[in-house]
């Protein structure tokens, strides 16, 4: 599970988004930004999720959050899940895995008795001057938007 803790400085990153454009934590200078880890698009955990996060995404954006995921897909990939659950935000590719390992969510997992390495399901809330204010690593995935809320 991931080293890092409120009041660490979080890691750069720069990577690509679904539309294959540039993104890195540069862009959301000044702005809070919610950078949640997934293991994979359009699976039943990832898309309750996303779409908690689609649905409470006004609420987010009034309280202030830039939201972006990220996951291991590929932009393709990415592109059919936002359009399939009309999701409002950026998704990052991490196909390098740079991102993931950066902020130490990737590693071994179990699943119905099988072992692989794997995205941890971690969601980060990031200050303005980039400083994590909050880590949540028991995500609940319906109820995603609302955890992120009580984060204030």
């Amino acid at each position: 599970m991931t080293h890092l803790k409120p009041g660490d400085k979080a890691p750069h990153f720069q990577s690509i988004n679904q539309n294959e454009s540039s993104l890195s934590l540069q862009d959301f200078d000044g702005k809070k930004l919610v950078l949640y880890f997934y293991p994979k698009d359009d699976t039943p955990g990832c898309t309750a999720e996303a779409c908690s996060l689609r649905d409470g995404y006004g609420e987010l954006l009034h309280a202030g959050y830039s939201i972006v995921g990220v996951s291991v897909d590929s932009p393709k990939k990415h592109l059919k899940f936002i359009a399939k659950y009309n999701l409002p935000f950026d998704l990052i590719s991490d196909e390098d895995k740079s991102v993931v390992t950066a902020f130490g969510v990737w590693g071994r997992k179990k699943f119905m008795g099988r072992e692989y390495d794997g995205v941890y399901r971690v969601t980060f809330v990031i200050d303005g001057s980039g400083v994590i204010t909050h880590v949540i690593d028991s995500v609940d995935t319906k109820d995603a938007a609302e955890q992120i809320l009580r984060c204030q």
